[in-house]
């Protein structure tokens, strides 16, 4: 392991002062929450930082539910947030989808902020032996481009980059339309979170919008009848403890049978959450007893997908999931 500074502040303004980054490939100082990402990626010399600043005590872990919004501190870890009642009751694709991601040890340990700010899985990524990464590297090429590809992204890639992004959780959240809440010295600002994560183009080391000095304080998720009637598949090699081939997060809002909204988001295909308002439109006004129009719509997320040889199955798997999700959310399934 890369030797390096670890910094206890002792509070966050004084956190803040550090200008640490998050996200991004080339940032010297970083900081660190619960860690169950970041240690595997030290462990590994892919992060060689030179400081660690470490957040722990200094953040919000509240679950606040209201009238009007889910608020979710960015401490909160997951499995407070999967087994929080008013969650379950009203954002079950929220638990489902913590659930469905790492071991429960994991998820014990590792928050929310956390969450969404991790690393992907692409094995060219993790493995330091491959010296043609992008993200890892920039200017070193793509390995996985030409390579063995079957984790690989087939929405939102470049030909600098085809890492699919690998948190279940931020799925579900971008289907929900939620933010996040950013803290820095400077005041507070808030991203809708299908907007915080950056589409690699010639950048793949950059991955989100925050700056440096920048921390995730929380993150808040309208309530909404949809959310109430949600549902997230996950499809993977083996049935825990294993990463998205293909996931697909669904919240409708249902008159009788007919979809009057509906709300897809999809995880394991592309280089961020990927949202699919092409497939939510023309689910409007569909039947929930009429699978082929449900197949129609879901045929919209293909749209735009590039398969590299050993991915190209999830273009057709990642239809089939989304007719499955609004099907089960729909009470059909």
């Amino acid at each position: 392991m890369h030797p390096f500074t670890l910094e206890r502040p002792s509070d966050l303004p004084a956190a803040l002062a550090f200008r640490a980054h998050a996200g991004r490939e080339d940032a010297p100082v970083e900081y660190i929450a619960g860690g169950t990402d970041m240690v595997q990626l030290l462990q590994e010399d892919v992060r060689t930082p030179e400081r660690l600043v470490s957040l722990a005590g200094l953040l919000d872990g509240k679950i606040d539910i209201g009238p009007h919004c889910l608020r979710l501190g960015a401490a909160a870890t997951m499995t407070e947030v999967a087994a929080h009642s008013g969650v379950v009751e009203q954002f079950p694709v929220i638990s489902q989808a913590l659930l469905a991601s790492a071991s429960p040890q994991v998820r014990n340990q590792a928050t929310m902020g956390g969450n969404l700010l991790q690393r992907t899985r692409c094995p060219y990524f993790r493995d330091v032996g491959y010296a043609a990464c992008n993200k890892r590297s920039p200017g070193s090429g793509c390995a996985a481009i030409g390579g063995e590809n079957r984790w690989n992204a087939v929405l939102g890639t470049s030909d600098s980059c085809i890492a699919a992004h690998a948190s279940d959780l931020a799925a579900a959240l971008v289907a929900l339309d939620a933010s996040v809440e950013i803290r820095s010295a400077a005041g507070e600002r808030s991203v809708v979170l299908a907007h915080f994560h950056r589409l690699p183009g010639g950048t793949p080391h950059i991955e989100t919008v925050l700056e440096p000095g920048e921390v995730i304080t929380a993150i808040k998720v309208p309530a909404s009848p949809a959310a109430r009637r949600s549902h997230y598949l996950k499809l993977r090699d083996r049935a825990s403890f294993e990463f998205a081939l293909v996931s697909a997060a669904v919240a409708l809002d249902v008159d009788g049978s007919r979809i009057q909204q509906a709300h897809v988001a999809l995880g394991g295909v592309g280089s961020k959450p990927w949202r699919v308002p092409k497939v939510e439109a023309a689910l409007a006004g569909a039947s929930l007893d009429d699978p082929a129009a449900l197949r129609q719509a879901a045929a919209h997320a293909a749209e735009g997908a590039q398969g590299r040889g050993g991915n190209t199955f999830k273009i057709e798997l990642m239809q089939r999931a989304i007719v499955r999700a609004v099907e089960t959310a729909g009470g059909r399934a």
